[in-house]
């Protein structure tokens, strides 16, 4: 048995965290179009025993919510790797780009991925936590803000940007917004949400 499952992960180092092996076995199943894959089909996948992935994460629901996690944290990485705009609603337009970005590499897996955040799992899920430290991020000290009203807007714009992105990915999701038609409605989602604390009349369209 256990050489059947070693098998099947042929790619899978030893030396892997079981965390990551079992998350990197789920990303395959997706790509191999196997959503509905079961907890045995996972652990045979990743080369680890049945009780593994329940053991690390408790259900499914929980691995695709850690699936979200990832591609918030790649969305993370490669905003933090650009120079982005000195204002905030320059940069946070641009993380709006780097996100979309990325969930359209692979549409179909992160269609699946997205279909799952509202199940609930054994445990509160981190997906809620991870976006609105991406969106803290893009909105950097607030500059360009109005000054008056900064502070409030650090506070409460990066969660609740969080929120509206999600909402915007939900109808991606359920196929109501096509996939060239994402980036758009993200945008105006942000621009509307950054108009209430805006230090100018508007919010460009000019911005990358």
């Amino acid at each position: 048995m256990t050489g059947n499952k070693t098998q099947a992960a042929p790619t899978a180092a030893r030396g892997e965290p079981v965390r990551q092996r079992v998350l990197d076995a789920a990303e395959r199943l997706l790509r191999d179009g196997k959503a509905d894959f079961s907890m045995r089909d996972l652990a045979a996948e990743a080369g680890v025993s049945f009780a593994t992935p329940f053991n690390q994460f408790g259900s499914k629901a929980a691995i695709m919510h850690a699936l979200s996690g990832r591609r918030i944290d790649m969305m993370a990485r490669r905003f933090a790797e650009m120079s982005p705009p000195a204002d905030a609603a320059g940069r946070v337009l641009l993380a709006i780009d780097t996100a979309v970005q990325v969930m359209l590499e692979e549409p179909e897996i992160n269609r699946v991925v997205m279909g799952w955040i509202g199940t609930a799992g054994p445990s509160p899920g981190k997906v809620l936590a991870h976006s609105t430290t991406l969106w803290s991020l893009a909105l950097g000290a607030g500059e360009g803000l109005a000054v008056a009203d900064r502070e409030r807007a650090l506070c409460c714009l990066p969660e609740q940007l969080a929120f509206a992105f999600r909402g915007v990915l939900s109808f991606w999701t359920a196929g109501e917004l096509r996939d060239e038609e994402l980036t758009s409605q993200a945008r105006e989602m942000a621009k509307t949400l950054l108009l209430g604390f805006a230090g100018r009349p508007h919010i460009s369209d000019s911005a990358p």
